[in-house]
């Protein structure tokens, strides 16, 4: 807190403004700060408001200990000046009774008669006070179900009575009788008991939280899983990363331990790592713990144990290790519960989690599904998933068959080559003496040579260029020209395909495959003792080099240079039988083709080819061939020909080893084509599918975007919760948070986030998130046009908090960054919301304010006039025209508000049978009406213009616009 108060009127505000931050250290200390200032005034009534707000700090900050201190000293200032107690306050003492109560109950080392004795004290007060006791024998009932002594008459003498005004709210009631029903083993009742909360019907500061943590395992074993599911990303957003809440998440990360989700389980874990070291409340920690180690037990099962975890801070942590110790506090807790209680049931209960089998061996619980696997450290290569025959075992065996396949293009080389490379690694690796191997400096080539191949599939091409160039010197010294003469080709086209930077990037391209081209030309006619397939895969290049140079200008001129090349190429191949060649010369004159912008040209080829691959092969040619015959699809706008083109070649894929076909590449395309067909859920299956392939093989950025795209979709399709748990996921890659991610790709996460948020109703982190959003793009220089749009959504959520001090402040950032980068639309939507929410909110007071906003939106729309722009649906001038009509109403000035109205009205002008803004004229007419006939009390003429609209409406057809005039003009016939 930078300055105490210095008045009362300030120590309320900032009582207020701290009443606005998230439980916790931060909030907890400014109460004790603010405490200790009311403390310094000769009033008692702001101390006891700076107490209230420091035992609700410590209550919900999990700090148990301190709670009853606090409240200790507010019963001492009520006993002697009860006359400084007003009903409210009063009301709020009381109830604070049960905090008290459910605080010692958390504290192993608070002695059992001690918490029998408050309970004693809380019900002579209540009765002395004329309080009904239902309270009081709901805090008993919770005693014995916490000690598991007398439970059940307990529960009947509290569940029988009537409710007070101090009973816990319904939800909190409804949750302690579902706990009943279910350590009676009837999870059915248990649920009926909760639908309410479950539903969202009743709720609380800590409802529905707590109980959907309660209900997740009763929802699987009674079948439920997709409410299980549904209600597991709720409830956990709501808990994660919350001291008071702790137990919660330890439920939450049991659910995914039972339900073969243990990776995410381990992330969670990982989110909450804080909660190890921060909960001080005993009780909480251990039903944390106890959660913690049901999930760290189950990956240890599985034979995971090495895998690092998050845990305790100081010191890194495995699975096992941390099993270990987590095992070892919740016992010691325990014991100590079960000492003070005088009972087993703590840690009866603790065994029956740990003992719990798994309930499913797989719920796909998010769009982002991760295994255990995915959490180990990747593998320097790959295994295939199949192999043409069993991997030789004898080094010349397995050298034979690598540079086999190696000729073909066969993709099972990539695991003899990943076995070589492996055995030649080894320290006790000694060269074998024979001929057909040939010398050692040979293979250390081949090992280059596929190695920079697979640099220059990721795109490194510096890399890739280098590792070439050093093959082909190692070729050169083994007495292999042919293959340096390739080796070096491949180098030199690596090498054009380096980015460069500046505005004339596209023509230095252009120039350097141009050179590349005319290099591979010159090494191919110098070269000597060429093997057929070498020959060809230098027309191969020189076909590729050209291709690109087409692709970088798309200068139509380029493309007759690359049929020429290709025919050069497929003649040379058929005449010597290289299959893998003839189908390489087709796709790429498909290509050319389609380059060339002659899609039903390259259609016909690609159809001719698929049909030359399925019956000449290669084989492994078919799901990339189907891949570029789905875009070509696609292309053409034929989405059900695409998608079956598509969906054949990912099922195609499958067969060959990881990778081949681009199986990335088809379900990224695939997902495209399921939009046109309209399957977009399963358009989301592969836009994830697509992205997490993406991440394990490095590409990070591309991962992100394709993520980001999923996230935007689930959100589209209302999957709300869905959206949020994968956006939460990735922002909580370790990349992301140390911040190497690039800026702009994880602001547009969050933005999405924020969306997302907004959309599932938390307004408040919606609010906090797109405020932050909009502090970081102010400094987008580059981009005030997106920063204009984050500060303009920001500027509406703070104004639909109430905040229009800090609202009018965003709102001005967006419009100063409109004025380098016009939003248009954007900014007029910001402001006449803004102007609306003042006037709904603040009535006549707010009058003033709402205009200076509709003033700013005129002037926006009046530049969008002058620059030409059209809006997307209703002009800018049409929905000023209404928004002044409903400001106006909002603040009771009802001629203004009709004046207003009939002018937005003619903007719109009457609909036509195919216009689109019949809802909106007929809006605009019944709000008209209201304002006529219902505030300025003119029936009459209200009721003309109701029924001229009906009619017309119903002329054109558009019946279903005339049910709310029709409504409207009932209620005023009945007013009359």
């Amino acid at each position: 807190m930078p300055t105490a108060p210095q008045t009362t009127d300030e120590l309320y505000r900032a009582l207020k403004d701290n009443d606005r931050l998230p439980y916790g250290r931060v909030r907890t200390v400014t109460a004790e700060e603010l405490v200790d200032a009311a403390e310094r005034f000769a009033e008692p009534v702001p101390l006891v408001h700076a107490l209230l707000e420091l035992q609700e700090a410590y209550t919900y900050g999990s700090e148990p200990r301190k709670s009853p201190v606090v409240f200790a000293r507010l019963l001492t200032l009520f006993d002697e000046q009860p006359e400084i107690f007003d009903a409210r306050l009063r009301h709020t003492l009381f109830w604070r009774f049960k905090w008290v109560a459910n605080a010692l109950r958390q504290l192993p080392e608070m002695p059992l008669a001690s918490l029998r004795q408050w309970l004693t004290e809380m019900g002579e007060r209540y009765e002395k006070e004329g309080f009904g006791l239902q309270p009081y024998y709901g805090q008993a009932y919770q005693l014995a179900a916490h000690t598991g002594k007398d439970t059940t008459p307990a529960y009947e003498l509290w569940a029988a009575r009537t409710r007070t005004p101090l009973s816990d709210c319904e939800a909190c009631e409804i949750c302690e009788r579902a706990l009943y029903h279910l350590v009676t083993g009837d999870d059915e009742r248990a649920l009926r008991a909760w639908e309410p909360v479950l539903e969202g019907t009743e709720s609380c500061q800590e409802e529905p939280a707590r109980s959907i943590s309660h209900a997740l395992l009763p929802l699987l074993r009674t079948g439920r899983t997709d409410e299980a599911r549904h209600l597991h990303l709720a409830g956990y957003r709501s808990c994660r990363r919350n001291t008071s809440m702790s137990a919660e998440v330890g439920r939450h990360l049991e659910f995914c331990a039972l339900t073969g989700n243990e990776a995410r389980g381990l992330e969670l874990l990982a989110e909450n790592r804080s909660l190890l070291d921060e909960v001080d409340s005993p009780l909480a920690l251990f039903d944390f713990l106890t959660g913690v180690e049901v999930l760290l037990q189950r990956v240890d099962i599985l034979g995971h144990g090495d895998l690092p975890a998050a845990g305790f801070a100081g010191r890194a942590w495995t699975v096992s290790g941390l099993r270990a110790e987590v095992r070892d506090r919740a016992d010691r807790l325990a014991a100590r519960f079960d000492a003070r209680n005088e009972t087993t049931a703590h840690t009866d209960r603790r065994r029956a989690r740990l003992d719990r089998a798994p309930l499913l061996d797989a719920l796909e619980l998010t769009l982002r599904p991760r295994t255990l696997d995915d959490r180990a450290p990747a593998a320097p290569m790959a295994a295939a998933t199949r192999t043409a025959a069993e991997p030789a075992t004898s080094l010349p065996e397995l050298v034979m068959q690598a540079r086999a396949l190696d000729e073909e293009g066969h993709p099972d080389a990539q695991a003899c080559w990943a076995e070589l490379r492996t055995r030649v690694a080894a320290r006790d690796y000694t060269h074998p003496e024979d001929p057909a191997v040939g010398p050692l400096v040979r293979l250390r080539a081949d090992l280059l040579d596929e190695e920079a191949s697979r640099a220059g599939e990721r795109d490194e091409y510096e890399d890739c260029a280098a590792l070439h160039e050093e093959a082909a010197g190692l070729y050169e010294d083994a007495g292999q020209p042919g293959q340096a003469a390739v080796a070096r080709a491949c180098a030199v086209l690596a090498a054009a395909e380096v980015p460069g930077e500046g505005a004339e990037e596209t023509e230095r391209r252009v120039a350097a495959l141009t050179a590349a081209h005319a290099s591979v030309v010159g090494l191919h006619e110098g070269a000597t003792a060429l093997a057929p397939y070498q020959e060809a895969r230098l027309l191969r290049l020189r076909a590729t080099a050209l291709g690109l140079r087409l692709q970088a200008s798309g200068n139509q001129e380029h493309a007759a240079p690359v049929f020429a090349e290709l025919d050069l190429l497929h003649t040379f191949a058929s005449r010597h039988g290289i299959r893998g060649q003839i189908s390489g010369a087709r796709m790429l004159r498909a290509t050319t083709h389609a380059m060339s912008g002659d899609l039903p040209a390259a259609i016909t080829e690609i159809d001719a080819h698929l049909h030359d691959l399925r019956e000449h092969g290669p084989a492994w040619h078919l799901p990339r061939v189907l891949g570029l015959r789905g875009r070509l699809q696609l292309g053409t706008q034929d989405a059900e020909a695409a998608h079956a083109s598509l969906s054949e070649g990912l099922r195609l894929a499958a067969d060959w080893p990881a990778g081949t076909g681009d199986p990335t590449r088809l379900h990224s395309d695939l997902a495209e084509a399921c939009m046109h067909v309209g399957r977009p859920e399963d358009a989301l299956r592969h836009l994830t599918r697509s992205a997490e392939l993406d991440l394990r093989h490095g590409n990070r950025t591309d991962a992100f975007c394709a993520y980001s795209n999923a996230a935007q979709l689930s959100l589209d399709l209302g999957r709300v919760e869905d959206c949020i748990a994968l956006l939460d996921s990735l922002l909580g890659e370790p990349d992301v948070v140390a911040g190497e991610v690039d800026d702009r790709l994880v602001a547009q996460l969050r933005l999405t986030r924020a969306r997302a948020l907004r959309a599932g109703e938390d307004v408040k982190a919606a609010t906090v998130e797109l405020v932050e959003l909009a502090a970081l793009s102010a400094s987008w220089d580059d981009d005030p046009g997106s920063h204009a749009m984050i500060a303009a959504e920001a500027a509406v959520l703070l104004g639909e908090s109430g905040e229009f001090d800090r609202a009018r402040e965003a709102a001005d950032q967006a419009v100063a960054a409109h004025a380098r980068a016009p939003r248009y639309e954007q900014l007029s939507n910001c402001l006449r919301e803004l102007a609306r929410l003042q006037a709904q909110q603040q009535g006549p007071d707010g009058l003033a304010d709402a205009l200076d906003r509709l003033a700013a939106a005129d002037r926006i729309a009046e530049e969008a006039r002058t620059a030409g722009y059209e809006a997307h649906g209703r002009s800018l001038e049409t929905a000023l025209a209404y928004e002044h009509g409903r400001v106006h109403a909002y603040a009771g000035a009802y001629e203004d508000a009709l004046i207003a109205l009939d002018k937005a009205l003619a903007l719109l002008g009457e609909p036509g049978a195919e216009e689109d803004h019949a809802a909106e004229w007929a809006e605009c007419v019944r709000l008209a009406s209201a304002v006529e006939g219902i505030y300025l009390e003119r029936p009459a003429p209200a009721l003309s213009r109701l029924d001229a609209a009906v009619s017309r409406l119903s002329a054109l057809g558009h019946t279903e616009e005339t049910a709310p005039l029709t409504s409207l003009a009932a209620r005023l016939r009945d007013e009359e």
